[in-house]
């Protein structure tokens, strides 16, 4: 299929026309607030609800949160994160009512997508997603975080001590009378 098209006149040849449009909108933003930010020293604002880079917290004590239950890792959607067992000899938890600590806790930052679905599945609450947007590394093997670094950066977590409710749920439990 053959499109006629009319010819062009000889304004049009001169394409000035076009060459005072783009600068007119080139003179108009000129003018206007600049609206780029200066990045090292003026930081963005993180809004609320942003899901950034995942770490492993402590509770108030400063024990270790995770009993490697291994849930983060098989809903991880990339496979980022590999915990390894402590196996059978290996050490023993820190703290009462967990069973095991993992021997190893790795996140390869790389592969993350901030998902938060490890958050949402760790039933410990030893994981969150932090508001850090600004990960760094010149190597690959710096971006894949240890449990050490991990618990460095993610810092203590006030929240909820799930098992001491759960111990005074149980002592009011044995407490309670029963009548028949």
């Amino acid at each position: 299929m053959i499109v006629k098209r009319k010819p062009l006149n000889w304004l049009e040849r001169l394409y000035l026309p076009a060459i005072l449009g783009g600068l007119n909108v080139t003179l108009r933003h000129f003018f206007r607030k600049k609206v780029t930010m200066q990045y090292p020293e003026e930081r963005w604002v993180v809004p609320e609800g942003y899901r950034g880079a995942p770490y492993l917290v402590k509770d108030q004590e400063g024990k270790t949160k995770c009993v490697s239950c291994q849930l983060c890792e098989f809903v991880c959607p990339p496979k980022a994160i590999r915990i390894t067992p402590p196996g059978p000899n290996g050490q023993q938890a820190d703290r009462a009512n967990a069973e095991k600590m993992p021997a190893e806790f790795e996140i390869n930052m790389l592969r993350c997508i901030y998902c938060g679905f490890c958050q949402e599945v760790c039933p410990e609450e030893a994981i969150f997603l932090q508001k850090d947007y600004s990960l760094v590394g010149s190597s690959r093997e710096e971006m894949i975080y240890n449990k050490e670094k991990l618990l460095a950066l993610g810092g203590t977590h006030g929240g909820i001590q799930k098992w001491k409710l759960k111990l005074e749920e149980a002592k009011e439990q044995e407490s309670f009378p029963v009548k028949l």
